[in-house]
């Protein structure tokens, strides 16, 4: 029975051939590609773009009054339900008893994904009223 080189006896793994060279570079360049209208969320500032000083604090750990109350109130929400990680509903109840309303027309573009609107700046929070379909 014959064995091949790779197969025998002490021949595991055979390593790399430190000659042969792989070219990561024969994909599609992502600086070539055709810009995408942003949504307002994107990270990456690009060239000539320097963070805001609000970023630049927060991403270096000062936060601000509203940072700072915004921590609180989502770690008292979290110590009073028993909740180590609040779903995104909890999240925004919470913005709403912080007294936040939506009175400003949007500044991201999200597309049709979702409807726009905005409400009274003295609108109640309605977090805690029960709707007829759950009081049913």
């Amino acid at each position: 029975m014959s064995q091949s080189a790779e197969s025998g006896p002490g021949r595991g793994l055979v390593p790399p051939n430190p000659l042969s060279v792989v070219d990561r570079r024969s994909g599609i360049d992502r600086r070539d590609l055709q810009q995408e209208e942003g949504t307002n969320l994107e990270r990456r500032r690009g060239p000539g773009r320097r963070r805001t000083d609000f970023l630049r604090a927060a991403e270096e750990g000062e936060m601000n009054p509203e940072q700072f109350l915004f921590i609180q109130a989502i770690e008292a929400f979290k110590r009073v339900n028993g909740k180590t990680f609040p779903t995104w509903t909890d999240v925004l109840e919470v913005v709403r008893k912080l007294g936040y309303r939506k009175t400003m027309p949007s500044e991201l573009a999200i597309g049709q994904q979702a409807e726009d609107w905005t409400e009274a700046h003295d609108a109640p929070s309605n977090v805690d009223t029960i709707s007829d379909d759950a009081a049913a």
